[in-house]
C-alpha cells in the first residue's frame, strides 16, 4: 500500500474510533471529549489537503512505504 492510502486507512479508523467513544449512545462510550480527536482528524486532512503536509505521510515515507507517484515511476 502506498502512503497516501495508509493515511486514509488510518484517518478513517481514528474517527470511527473516536466517534464510537465519545457519542453517549455508543456502547463503548467514555467521554464526549473524544468528539475534540474527531475535529483534529477532519482539521487535518482539511489543511494537508491544501498544504500537502501530512505528519503521518512524513513517518511513513521514512519507514520506506511508497508514495503513489514513485510506485507509478516503476
Amino acid at each position: 500500500m502506498t502512503t497516501e492510502r495508509w493515511v486514509r486507512v488510518v484517518a478513517g479508523f481514528f474517527v470511527l474510533l473516536s466517534l464510537s467513544l465519545g457519542i453517549e449512545t455508543s456502547p463503548l462510550f467514555v467521554s464526549s471529549n473524544w468528539l475534540w480527536f474527531t475535529a483534529f482528524v477532519g482539521a487535518n486532512l482539511l489543511q494537508s489537503g491544501f498544504t500537502r503536509l501530512c505528519p503521518l505521510e512524513m513517518i511513513l515515507r521514512r519507514m520506506g512505504v511508497k508514495s503513489a507517484e514513485s510506485a507509478c515511476s516503476r
